[in-house]
């Protein structure tokens, strides 16, 4: 009989198809034998429409990977087996991607594998830290209290990230609909009103009514290729974001900018001494842990200098020596680093670092948004004076000129 199947291969890329086969145990051991981990096998579809679509269409989000990790800490913490937990959890998730991932990690699991390798053969769901913390922990036997801890960490970076865009909404959405306006008066009301100024003989407009209509009229003629300039250039910029250079030049200028470059820069290190922390706490060796927070930092500048901090210590020199020699790293930062090595407890100053680095965000971002608000106001106001007086400057001439 014809079988339907989801199954995942060694790389962690999911697929599915058809198959013919006597039996469903019948069907999994023949995809095992291809090197294939069989996730599901059913002779016929649930009714269920997501479970007929890929995984991207019903992505499994951080926070999904935040609740999954807290209730499997909790359900080791009292005694259950590793499997045994999963499988609860599989079958209480109503998320289609989720269980199938989980069903996933139990294939690989109970084909020989390690959880650490099981759950890295998806890199889309569980990050590379995510499988370092588990693969250190796995050893010490305190896997429960290493994802009871990593759980934490993602609520975290999930609170700053929240944060942020929180605070950026606001702005977002009033600088967006400020640019609709203005296309809508350049591209409807504008030309309108340039019709009428025109058919009034000896009228001359003002300097300032001049420039909005000669704006208005490029707008008009020549929006289709402002439109594709803009999507070929944000093509380009997106490529050229990916080579080195790119990356380097960019990093730079995000990190030097007025306002926004120490809020990065402090969100950066927050993100930062969190992890490293987290990673040195589980038991991951330090360069290692090095080289994997390296990848989360999002800027090419802190992650050259995080891989040159894991090269000097690999050499034999102290972190908090080797963080020394890069300005991207405050003196802050490098005196508790120094402390932790002395005391032996540098996973729980690091952890103190960036709880100072988060208190230090979450100033930096009350501030910022308190000082947006007016200057936004103002900038609308600026923008709606300036339309105002370039429309009703030639009417108010002309009824004098009357």
């Amino acid at each position: 009989m014809k079988l339907s199947y989801k199954a995942a291969t060694k790389e962690g890329k999911l697929i599915q198809g058809t198959i013919e086969a006597q039996s469903e145990h019948q069907a999994a051991e023949y995809l095992r034998s291809k090197a294939f981990f069989p996730i599901k096998v059913s002779k016929k579809s649930s009714g269920n429409i997501l479970e007929d679509l890929p995984l991207p269409f019903g992505k499994v989000t951080s926070s999904d990977v935040v609740i999954f990790t807290r209730q499997l800490a909790s359900m080791l913490s009292s005694g259950l087996t590793l499997v045994r937990s999963l499988e609860v959890l599989k079958n209480q998730t109503k998320k289609t991607s989720l269980s199938e991932v989980i069903e996933g990690v139990i294939g690989g699991i109970e084909g020989g594998q390690s959880f650490s390798a099981a759950v890295g053969r998806f890199p889309k769901v569980f990050s590379p830290v995510y499988v370092s913390t588990i693969k250190a922990s796995e050893s010490s036997g305190l896997l429960d209290k290493a994802l009871l801890r990593f759980a934490d960490n993602l609520e975290k970076d999930q609170k700053l990230k929240s944060t942020i865009k929180a605070a950026l909404l606001y702005p977002s959405i009033v600088v967006s609909g400020m640019v609709v306006v203005v296309f809508i008066m350049m591209v409807f009301v504008i030309p309108t009103l340039s019709v009428l100024y025109t058919s009034i003989p000896n009228l001359e407009l003002p300097l300032i009514t001049r420039i909005v209509v000669g704006i208005s009229d490029f707008t008009v003629a020549y929006w289709p290729i402002g439109l594709i300039f803009m999507v070929v250039f944000a093509v380009l910029f997106r490529f050229w974001n990916k080579t080195e250079t790119g990356q380097v030049v960019i990093g730079n200028l995000v990190l030097k900018l007025p306002i926004f470059g120490p809020l990065i820069r402090k969100t950066i290190l927050t993100e930062f001494s969190r992890t490293f922390g987290l990673l040195v706490g589980s038991g991951t060796l330090i360069v290692d842990s090095l080289n994997r927070v390296s990848e989360i930092t999002g800027n090419i500048h802190y992650k050259n200098a995080i891989l040159d901090v894991s090269s000097r210590v690999e050499k034999g020199e102290s972190v908090a020596s080797s963080l020394s020699h890069h300005e991207l790293f405050p003196p802050l930062l490098v005196h508790l680093v120094e402390v932790g090595e002395q005391t032996g407890k540098i996973d729980e100053l690091l952890l103190k670092a960036s709880e100072y680095f988060e208190g230090e965000v979450d100033q930096a971002i009350k501030t910022l948004t308190t000082a947006m608000e007016p200057f936004i106001m103002v900038l609308l106001g600026v923008g709606v004076a300036l339309l105002i007086i370039s429309v009703l400057t030639p009417i108010y001439n002309l009824i004098q000129a009357f």
